[in-house]
This record gives structure tokens, C-alpha cells and sequence, in this order.
């Protein structure tokens, strides 16, 4: 079976990563090898080098290769050179690209979505002191972060009332704005844009804020314009049925580019279970196998931030819980309904959180003791974060890496087949290669590992 990938994002890398052993051509338009975008942060703010964020196992793909067309009666792709390739499936992994927003003087505008982007970002800083960023969500909240880690001043503007709004509440909003306040970043709020330029934001109140760069970071928007002309299902996204298959069988489409039942994606963990699954189709493990779309949880974990943010916060007839000081930069809010854990949001240090994102992932009972649930402190007082963290006591089926889904389970088998090191255990799970914020959890149970044997 000739099996031809378009994309070489993070999901078509992993789909031909599981396909290694088939016939696979990825054709990726970047001309960078597979690289992890979730660190694009970190290469923003200098805490990691472009060369450090590729995927582990990434594809040999054809870079720099645009498709331009594809043929469904002859089944072939075409390329910007003319090249075709002929498939007998073919898997769409197109990602997503930047929203700018139509206004006048953002017509050339950096944007913040790709290493190109990092890159021409990187190349205005020198002699930089200060910046604006045009969006207040999860994108431009990261672009902001690694600015300031450059030590930069830097201005948000966000049109809504409170920032991520999509998955924070206003009281959350106000710790975090706190919280950014304290890392040099200035936040704006209901503060609508009608005009820029290359380093400045006309607002509507009739403000102008000027710097000495301007990135836009106003979300993103699915890839569809191949898939369009081509004559497949498009809405928001490119329509999939539940093995992902697009409106053509021997078609599938993965990742930020897929709408799954009404929903486009944005997150790594869902785009790599779908790799997995068409994997699995693709290579005759599991022919007939269906999506489940994982509960999203979305981190933001930057140096000064940790925030978690899962579910739905408007739960009916469900219990809300919260707690928030602002001085420390902690908020944490549960909406329990049914005895499960409906919605949540967790900023700042909090010793509960890897247990709420397990009772969210598994749909698990929470337990009687809600304030150590919100908290990780007991009714009596004692800090029970130890023991709720404590791997001894962790299920094996408990997930760890949710990008990956990697269990604690995998971590042990891995760990007593020989693979005591944390590169190996990495290599062989791919565990911490997503977002990176289960690297402690994962050298906490290497170390827990270590010292029962050494007992």
C-alpha cells in the first residue's frame, strides 16, 4: 500500500513514525525537519535553540514540497514543482495557519505559529526593548511569555473582557493578569484594535500603543483550501466521520486541519491519538477502529505560569468550588457534577493538580474531601500532597504524559525491561516530548523506581 502523507506537523510526523515499516511519503511544506510548535515559547524566550524542539522519531520527510493538487479518480498529489506522487490512501495532516485579523497596516504583520515565524520574530529583537502582542489567548499569552523572557516589556491587547476566555473564567482571568503583571507583561482588556502597523495598535477608545515590534497571535484558523478544491466535505474544518475517513474513503484527515463531530482541534493530544488510530487502520492492527476524542485539558506551563484548564465550567444542577489568592498567583476552581469532575481550572502552584487531571481523564469519583481535591490539603490541615502525588499509590493505568498517553504502568514496564535512563525511557515512550509538563512527574516515578530496587 502506497500511503502519502501531506503535512509534516506534529500529527503527520507521528502518523509516518507509526508507519515506519510501510510505504510512506510525507510531503511537508516547511523546510524544516518535524519539529514540537508547543516549544516555540521556549525557543522565543532563548530557554531552548530551534535545534533542540525536534520530534523524537520525526519523519524523513520531502521538505519544502507544497501540494497544490489533488486527483482523486487517478488517486495522485501534485506538487508546486509539478512532481505527482500516486497514493492508495492518502492522509491530510495540512495543520492550521495564523489568523490576522483584516485590519488596515497588519497586511505584513509577524505572526507567531511557526518556526519561520520564531525566526523573523528572533531577527527584530536586537536593540528591542519593548512589544505588543494582538491576542490574549493561549497563542499570544505564549508569544507574550517568551518575549518578556527576553526581557522585554511587553503589551497584550485582547478585544474580550478577560484573557482565554474560552477556557477561563473572569476570576481566574484577574489572577493570571496579576501573575503576568509581575513578569513585565501589561495586559489590555476589552481593547479593540481598528488599525496597526509593524510597531504600533490604533484602539477604538481612540488609544495608540506603540513598541518597538508587534506580533499577532489572534488564533488559527484549519488548512482547508487543498481539501476544498478537491471537492471534499468542508465546513470549518475538513469534515471527518468516526475513523476519521473525509468524504472520500481512501482519504483521511488528522490533526488541526480535522473537524470531528462539529469540533476542529488546536491540541497535541488528540491530533496524536488520531495519528495512532489511522496508524492502526492503515497497517491492518485495527482495521475498523473508531475515534474517541480524549477530554481536552489545556496546559500553559511557562516560567512563572502553570495553569491547567479542562472541561466545562457551566455544568448544571453541579457543584462549584474555589479558592483564589491573587498575591500568590493561585486559583483553582472544580465543577463537580455526578461525583465527577465536570470542569477545572488550576493556576498557579498547586499540589493537586496532577490528581484532578486524572479524575478528569478517567471520569473517576472524587472523593469526599473536596478541599483537598481544590487544595491538596486534608480537613485536618496536613498537607496531603505527598500522598496524592506519591507514585506508590498511583494506579498503573493512571495517565502521565496526557499529550502521549503514557500511563504509569508503561513508565514501570519500561523501567523493568532495562531502560534506566531518562533519555531511553523518553525514546521508548515518548513520554515528556509534548508540552514537557509531565517531566517531573516522570523523573518522580524514575526516581520512586530507583530507589525500590536499590532497597
Amino acid at each position: 500500500m502506497r500511503i502519502i502523507v501531506v503535512g509534516n506537523g506534529m500529527a503527520g510526523a507521528r502518523l509516518a513514525g507509526e508507519l515506519s515499516t510501510l510505504d510512506v511519503t510525507v510531503l511537508g511544506a516547511e523546510n524544516h525537519p518535524a519539529y514540537n510548535r508547543i516549544l516555540l515559547s521556549s525557543v522565543l524566550a532563548g530557554k531552548h535553540r530551534a535545534g533542540d524542539i525536534g520530534l523524537v522519531g520525526g519523519s524523513k520527510a520531502r521538505l519544502g514540497v507544497t501540494v497544490t493538487a489533488i486527483d482523486r479518480q487517478a488517486r495522485t498529489v501534485t506538487t508546486d514543482s509539478g512532481e505527482q506522487f500516486a497514493y492508495d490512501h492518502l492522509v491530510l495532516a495540512t495543520g492550521s495557519r495564523a489568523i490576522v485579523p483584516p485590519l488596515p497596516g497588519l497586511e505584513h504583520a509577524l505572526t507567531f505559529r511557526t518556526l519561520d515565524d520564531c525566526r523573523s520574530i528572533l531577527d527584530r529583537l536586537d536593540g528591542a526593548g519593548t512589544a505588543l502582542v494582538l491576542g490574549g489567548g493561549l497563542l499570544g499569552l505564549e508569544a507574550a511569555r517568551g518575549l518578556a523572557g527576553r526581557g522585554l516589556k511587553v503589551d497584550v491587547v485582547h478585544a474580550v473582557g478577560h484573557l482565554m476566555e474560552r477556557q477561563l473564567d473572569p476570576s481566574a482571568s484577574r489572577v493570571l493578569e496579576r501573575t503576568l503583571t509581575d513578569l513585565g507583561i501589561t495586559v489590555h482588556l476589552n481593547a479593540r484594535a481598528i488599525a496597526g502597523g509593524s510597531d504600533r495598535l490604533e484602539l477604538e477608545d481612540g488609544r495608540v500603543l506603540i513598541a518597538d515590534l508587534l506580533v499577532v497571535a489572534c488564533g488559527v484558523r484549519p488548512e482547508t483550501a487543498l481539501a476544498a478544491e478537491a471537492g471534499l466535505r468542508v465546513d470549518r474544518g475538513i469534515v471527518v466521520d468516526e475513523r476519521l475517513r473525509t468524504s472520500d474513503r481512501r482519504i483521511s484527515a488528522i490533526g488541526d486541519c480535522a473537524q470531528v463531530g462539529g469540533e476542529v482541534g488546536g491540541l497535541v493530544a488528540p491530533a496524536w491519538e488520531q495519528a495512532r488510530l489511522v496508524a492502526r487502520q492503515l497497517n491492518g492492527t485495527e482495521p475498523l477502529a473508531l475515534y474517541q476524542p480524549p477530554a481536552p485539558v489545556t496546559r500553559l506551563k511557562a516560567s512563572g505560569i502553570d495553569l491547567a484548564a479542562m472541561g466545562s465550567l457551566h455544568a448544571e444542577d453541579a457543584e462549584d468550588l474555589s479558592f483564589q489568592d491573587i498575591s500568590s498567583g493561585t486559583y483553582a476552581r472544580l465543577v463537580i457534577k455526578d461525583e465527577r469532575v465536570a470542569g477545572a481550572v488550576m493556576l498557579g502552584d498547586n499540589p493537586s493538580v496532577g490528581r484532578v487531571i486524572q479524575l478528569f481523564d478517567r471520569k473517576l469519583p472524587v472523593p469526599l474531601d473536596r478541599r483537598a481535591l481544590l487544595l491538596g490539603r486534608s480537613l485536618s490541615g496536613r498537607d496531603d500532597a505527598s500522598e496524592v502525588d506519591s507514585p506508590a499509590l498511583m494506579p498503573e493505568a493512571a495517565t502521565v504524559c496526557q499529550c502521549n498517553s503514557v500511563t504509569k504502568g508503561a513508565l514501570v514496564n519500561c523501567w523493568r525491561s532495562g531502560q534506566r535512563m531518562l533519555a531511553d525511557v523518553v525514546e521508548r515512550t515518548r513520554a515528556t516530548t509534548g508540552c514537557g509538563s509531565c517531566r517531573d512527574t516522570v523523573e518522580g516515578i524514575m526516581g520512586w523506581l530507583a530507589r525500590g530496587e536499590a532497597a
